[in-house]
């Protein structure tokens, strides 16, 4: 067996026995190093972590975190829930909408799938079971929504595969918008469409409390759930779209809008903004030592000649790109079931990534296809992360069995929607064009 396949084997067995990933990475990376190379290559590992220290464009992701982290805090999630609950509560399946469309709008400002899944679930799910909703639909719909963070930019997967595939985080954002709306969209039509067949899985709020809604300052309630929102998105989104500011300089603008927000909301306090400060920290600190640690798993397996043995064994099987495209996603989406998204990042994509640009292939489209594929494969039974944090915070009642049942259209329409992107990669680069004006 090749040494290169040996330490990635080891890697990958070591880190499923649950060690650190950073010090598995990095420490078994360099262990094999030493027994093969002379102290002389390791030079290289120094300019590496040189390299990751003078990247301006990883300075976005303890910003984004720690937005996100503080919009957790503002108590946002709440409000938007029971503003969108009521103004389309008339509606057959209309807290479903209500869900998806908080989904996508956490997603916008957060980009963190975890905080996303647990807060809607805590708040969501009992209301929508009390409202007598199918619990298959209500707990599909909420996993589903919270994943969403995994493609619709300000997406942390994306600040991370930008770095790895060294193309612009801003051609990631603007090239998963359409996808991430188009997705919200089959949402939609899904859920409503549903309600047609169905009516008794979703049905209708009772006319008094709307009533009530409607007479007690409604407008008020609506603007003041989503004003402060909505301009935090158009400042984040809005400025790196019209090339007014870099991710990094947007993610600022984010992390200090997102602290406004919550003194706005009056949830702001030392204590507060410790806790904040201190799960950034935390969260941080293990990305950058993941970052670290692949670096040097990524120079001793280039050091292996492992990228060569990969092209060659393409060429000698006669693999077209889109053939080996295709089985690395199946990889990354089985690798998806036991890590997360970070060490699939660091692990996995570096090692193909050479191999994907000497094919030719548009690496802001693989970047997408990627996002897509792990938000899928967290989504999917049985292993998926996000129905494991679902259920940590469902009701008793809620049994896995009905998690399970109640994502699999919404993995439907997430695979619908990707091989939609494969057969048409426009979808993708169209819109980072336009904005460049090509």
């Amino acid at each position: 067996m090749p040494l290169f396949l040996q330490l990635f084997l080891l890697v990958f067995v070591a880190i499923l026995a649950g060690f650190p990933v950073a010090f598995t990475l990095g420490g078994l990376s360099i262990l094999f190093g030493l027994a093969i190379f002379n102290l002389n290559f390791f030079y290289l590992l120094s300019l590496r972590i040189y390299g990751i220290m003078n990247n301006a464009v990883l300075m976005a992701v303890p910003l984004f975190v720690y937005m996100g982290i503080m919009l957790e805090k503002s108590g946002i999630a709440e409000r938007l829930l029971e503003t969108m609950a009521l103004l389309f509560g008339r509606l057959k399946g209309g807290l479903a909408i209500s869900v998806v469309v908080v989904g996508a709008l956490l997603a916008a400002s957060t980009g963190i799938v975890g905080a996303t899944v647990i807060t809607m679930g805590l708040i969501s799910l009992p209301t929508m079971i009390r409202r007598k909703y199918s619990i298959e639909l209500a707990a599909g719909t909420i996993a589903a929504s919270g994943t969403l963070g995994q493609i619709i930019p300000p997406s942390v997967v994306l600040v991370l595969l930008g770095s790895v595939l060294n193309i612009s985080v801003g051609d990631l954002f603007t090239g998963a918008f359409i996808p991430g709306f188009a997705l919200v969209l089959l949402y939609f039509i899904y859920i409503l469409g549903l309600t047609i067949v169905r009516p008794d899985m979703a049905p209708a709020m009772p006319k008094e409390e709307l009533k009530a809604f409607r007479t007690e300052r409604m407008w008020q309630r609506i603007l003041s759930a989503f004003v402060l929102p909505f301009l935090l998105i158009v400042a984040v989104l809005g400025s790196i779209f019209a090339g007014i500011a870099t991710p990094t300089e947007a993610a600022a603008v984010g992390a200090f809008g997102a602290t406004l927000l919550t003194l706005f909301q009056k949830k702001l306090s030392l204590k507060v903004l410790r806790q904040v400060m201190r799960s950034t920290s935390h969260i941080t600190t293990m990305v950058f030592l993941i970052l670290i640690g692949a670096s040097a798993f990524s120079l001793i397996f280039r050091g292996l000649k492992g990228d060569d043995y990969i092209i060659e064994l393409i060429n000698s099987s006669n693999l077209n790109k889109y053939t080996f495209l295709a089985l690395v996603m199946m990889i990354m989406f089985i690798a998806g079931f036991f890590i997360d998204f970070i060490e699939i990042i660091f692990i996995i994509v570096p090692v193909v990534v050479v191999t994907f640009k000497a094919m030719g292939l548009d690496l802001l489209w693989v970047g997408i296809l990627m996002a897509m594929n792990l938000q899928t494969s967290f989504l999917t039974p049985p292993f998926g992360f996000a129905l494991f944090y679902l259920k940590g915070v469902a009701p008793p009642e809620v049994k896995t069995s009905q998690i399970y049942r109640g994502v699999i259209p919404f993995i439907i329409i997430q695979l619908l929607l990707i091989a939609t992107v494969v057969i048409f990669p426009e979808v993708v680069t169209w819109l980072p064009k336009v904005l460049k004006g090509k």
